[in-house]
């Protein structure tokens, strides 16, 4: 079933630059997408149109459709944070604010008016086990956000999406500053999430773009250039960009 549907997605910003051009496709519920393609091709920018995060950069022009669960979430009656709670992003980075690892998690339902101590202190629970992280920090969760290893602080970012019970994650190379081992984990832990939530990913790597995903969609100078299974994608791709891109004769 389709979660997503873009439909002749335009974004041009106000320096000129064209970041997307006509782009369609159909987003699955409950898989993993990726998007890869050098850096530049407009991936960044297709993911915050999808929770509306271009709305605070100088877009000059925004135009087509995105429909989520059939709702054009373009239109002036979007509730746009409303809209962010259902479709979270976990960015490059890991982001512990300067608190305990246990505020960290709840901060978004702190700042979205929830007071129920009794409710707050389930659901930082179960965010932290959907982040396969409970059991690291169970003991100290009064403890600084920050004094978490790197691939720690990045499970406490995408528990800190989790708590707000969203239904899409997006993520913007979410294991460019963390080691292998950090790394398998939150590729794990993303194989598990599935199950529960719709994931489109930009990766950092094409290795790890084929290794995650179940559809790909390979993007090049703000145009989609192919969108197919990945098995077809990384073995058998149709257009010679992506050949070329995927074994290495550019990018």
């Amino acid at each position: 079933m389709d979660k997503i549907v873009i439909e002749h997605l335009n974004l041009k910003y106000s320096d000129g630059t064209e970041s997307l051009k006509n782009v369609s496709m159909n987003i699955k519920a409950n898989a993993i997408t990726v998007l890869f393609g050098p850096s530049g091709g407009g991936k960044s920018s297709f993911l915050r149109v999808l929770n509306r995060l271009n709305d605070l950069a100088d877009v000059t022009e925004l135009s087509g459709k995105v429909l989520i669960d059939g709702q054009d979430i373009l239109s002036e009656e979007m509730d746009v944070n409303a809209l962010r709670r259902k479709v979270g992003m976990v960015f490059s980075r890991p982001t512990a604010l300067p608190l305990s690892i246990y505020d960290n998690v709840a901060y978004g339902l702190v700042m979205a008016g929830m007071k129920n101590k009794k409710k707050l202190d389930e659901a930082v629970e179960m965010a932290l086990r959907q982040s396969v992280l409970w059991d690291e920090v169970k003991d100290r969760l009064k403890d600084p956000g920050a004094a978490l290893s790197g691939g720690q602080q990045q499970r406490v970012s995408m528990a800190r999406v989790l708590a707000l019970q969203p239904e899409i994650i997006l993520l913007d190379e979410p294991t460019s500053a963390l080691d292998p081992l950090a790394t398998a984990k939150i590729e794990e832990l993303l194989q598990e999430l599935k199950a529960t939530f719709t994931i489109v990913i930009a990766p950092h790597n094409t290795q790890q773009a084929a290794r995650i995903s179940e559809m790909a969609a390979f993007f090049l100078q703000g145009e989609l250039v192919e969108y197919a299974p990945a098995d077809v994608m990384f073995t058998v791709p149709k257009d010679s960009r992506t050949q070329d891109y995927i074994t290495g004769r550019f990018g």
